[in-house]
């Protein structure tokens, strides 16, 4: 009996314990399951902005949304706040989902979900709003610019959250620009100033102001501004044919840049009017001559001006008889050459002559006198002569 009762006994302790555990990891996983979930949100201003609470058990427990300011947006599927860019998604025991319309950046800030077990469980998801930049604006070219004239160029763009990135372009190349950020409100204003001395090269040139921004994507926004130069003429006259001759088509062209552009251009000859009207035509910046003559030479000059100053050149022109330049002739060149190659050749060999007639002439004299003391006279002479032909004849009497 007492065997019995001490197995009862250890069998009730053992259920006891059983369905104890069993209760306490019921209780866990009932609190870990009905825990909400969210996650941040980041939207560009004026778009949609979805925000999501999950659970992923719940014994009918209602979920709610609150705003940055604590005002309930949505208890369960009933709207709470009177905000028309507010909507209902999507509503049951384990998700609740709203929609914001026409983001703006007042929107931007902390949200909670709250799950209304005992105690309330919550959790929070932060809205970023991005805001946009505006279309960027160039001041600093109200008129066009001198050569010379110190110019600042600026561009500005509003309304961007971060603060928008400013590049300048000079046609495809970039330069530096010196940046400015100024807080308005929850957004950003930028600007980026350039500060150029302009010159007649930058006449023309396209300067751009390019924003690029997080909420723009690939799609920077930019403005572009061409620079007007005015500048004094420059001024050069061309001529058609190198070596003019009588009888020929001749032009000479004037070749004028400036800006304003200097219309029309002015011809005159040695200081004077054109003398032959009839020959010589201006037609816009050309002056023609239709057949050439010995009474066309003489110096021509073409002026151009505009409001910034006058500039001119000029070209002295020599008509050329066709005759004298086809004529073959001697070539004085080439015979001057060879005269003055002779000439240097036989003052060197007369130099050289010279010299050494001067080193040789003494020793000629001195043996020509040694050779005068020792001839022996005339009767010596004879006597030797006559003394070798007995001494011959002896020597071939002898042999024979």
């Amino acid at each position: 009996m007492m065997l019995q009762q001490h197995l009862l006994f250890v069998l009730y302790s053992f259920c006891g314990i059983v369905i104890k555990e069993a209760a306490t990891k019921n209780k866990v996983k009932g609190s870990q399951a009905q825990f909400p979930i969210t996650q941040n949100v980041t939207v560009v201003e004026g778009s949609t902005a979805n925000m999501t609470c999950r659970v992923d058990y719940n014994d009918n427990t209602s979920l709610q949304w609150s705003n940055p300011a604590q005002q309930t947006l949505f208890f369960g599927d009933k709207k709470a706040l009177r905000d028309n860019r507010i909507e209902l998604v999507r509503a049951s025991w384990k998700e609740l989902t709203i929609s914001i319309n026409d983001v703006t950046l007042s929107d931007e800030g902390q949200y909670t979900c709250s799950l209304f077990t005992m105690p309330v469980k919550t959790s929070k998801a932060f809205l970023t709003v991005l805001g946009v930049p505006a279309k960027p604006e160039i001041t600093g070219l109200s008129r066009p610019a001198q050569e010379g004239e110190d110019v600042t160029l600026t561009c500005t763009t509003s309304g961007s959250k971060p603060a928008a990135d400013i590049r300048w372009f000079r046609n495809d190349k970039e330069v530096q620009g010196q940046k400015e950020i100024n807080a308005t409100g929850r957004s950003f204003t930028v600007r980026s100033t350039i500060h150029l001395k302009v010159d007649r090269t930058d006449d023309g040139a396209a300067y751009t102001c390019v924003v690029e921004h997080i909420a723009l994507g690939s799609l920077p926004h930019q403005v572009t501004e061409v620079l007007e130069v005015h500048y004094p003429p420059q001024v050069q006259i061309v001529r058609s044919v190198i070596v003019p001759q009588e009888g020929q088509y001749f032009k000479l062209e004037c070749v004028s840049k400036g800006n304003p552009l200097p219309e029309p251009v002015f011809w005159t000859k040695d200081g004077g009017e054109l003398p032959d009207v009839e020959r010589m035509i201006v037609e816009g910046r050309d002056l023609i001559i239709t057949t050439l003559n010995k009474t066309d030479n003489g110096t021509y000059r073409c002026e151009a001006s505009n409001h910034l100053g006058t500039n001119r050149d000029e070209f002295t022109l020599y008509v050329y008889d066709p005759n004298a330049l086809t004529q073959p002739g001697p070539d004085h060149a080439l015979i001057g050459g060879v005269v003055a190659v002779v000439v240097f050749i036989t003052l060197c060999f007369i130099i050289v002559l010279g010299r050494y007639l001067a080193r040789h002439k003494g020793t000629y004299l001195t043996n020509e006198a040694k050779g005068a003391e020792d001839a022996p006279d005339a009767d010596t002479a004879i006597i030797n002569a006559e003394g070798n032909h007995a001494h011959a004849e002896e020597k071939k009497e002898y042999f024979i």
